[in-house]
Parts: C-alpha cells; structure tokens; sequence
C-alpha cells in the first residue's frame, strides 16, 4: 500500500473529503482538493512536515502513512530476513499441520523471533485480531487500533495507550 493509499484509507475512514483535509492542514480552499488528489493518486509525495500535519489531522500514527510499501512476497521475506540482523536476533520456525476446507492434509509454517519486543508486539496483535473474530470489538475498532499503531499498543505505552475502543 503507497502513503496516498494509506492517505485515502484514513480520510476515508474519518468521513473527509479531499478538500476538507487540504483546508485542515493549511492549503488554500481553491486547490486543497487538487493536493490531496495529488498525494493520493501519486502524483506528488508529501514532504514529511506535510506528512506529520496528515496525520494529525486524520487521527492517525506519522508510522502508519509512512510505513514502506510491502506488496509482494519478495518485499515481506526481505523485512523478515532484516530481522535477523548479524545473526544476533536468532529466527526460527516451526512447521505443523493442518486440515484445510477441502479435507486435505497440508503445512504451514510458523516463523519465530529472538526478540522479546517483536515478540509481544506480534502477541497483541493476536489478541485484537482474536477480539474481532469474537465480536468483541467491531472492524471499525480493529482499523482504529491499526492505523494508530504503535500510539494504540499496550506494548509501547504500557502505562497510557491511545484509547481506540469504543464505549
């Protein structure tokens, strides 16, 4: 996903047109619609002061507009392998198995990581995908809790996480 898809995704999400997010950041009325198509399309690239005043903005983290493009599978296995930086993060993995719909015996594997930090993250993140899957915390919740990552996490802000549950 590029910054202008995420772009998107988040005002979208906040129920804003183009305009009135050019106009929240500080571009003039006659062509705040015309930028915001720009970043979003491609166009052009927010510079990262820009970036920043998004997402404010859009209530969203500065890392989740940011964040890399990771679209292929090349692109995941290299920031996996990244991980492991000079052997001193140990990775791991673990294969089981599994019955699929179809009734079939098949394989997956589970990749693990000598890093407590990464580990708890990847954790919580089962825990909220967890509480989707129950009904416990509705889509809307889920995206919150993502798009505003690592400000949502009880891992990074143990004693004030950003409040992304509804009451």
């Amino acid at each position: 996903m590029t910054i202008g898809d995420r772009i998107r995704k988040a005002r979208n999400m906040r129920g804003l047109t183009q305009k009135e997010l050019g106009v929240a950041i500080g571009i003039s009325e006659t062509t705040a619609d015309v930028r915001i198509a720009q970043y979003e399309t491609g166009t052009r690239v927010p510079k990262e002061k820009v970036l920043f005043y998004i997402a404010k903005a859009l209530d969203v983290s500065l890392e989740y507009l940011s964040a890399p493009s990771i679209v292929s599978i090349s692109d995941v296995m290299i920031t996996l392998m990244e991980q492991e930086i000079d052997h001193l993060n140990e990775v791991t993995f673990d294969e089981t198995e599994y019955i699929n719909h179809y009734g079939e015996t098949k394989k997956r594997t589970g990749i693990y990581f000598n890093r407590a930090d990464l580990e708890s993250s990847l954790a919580e993140w089962a825990k909220v995908k967890k509480e989707l899957s129950n009904g416990d915390i509705s889509l809307a919740e889920y995206d919150e809790w993502k798009t505003n990552w690592p400000a949502t996490s009880e891992v990074y802000n143990s004693t004030s996480p950003k409040q992304w549950k509804k009451d």
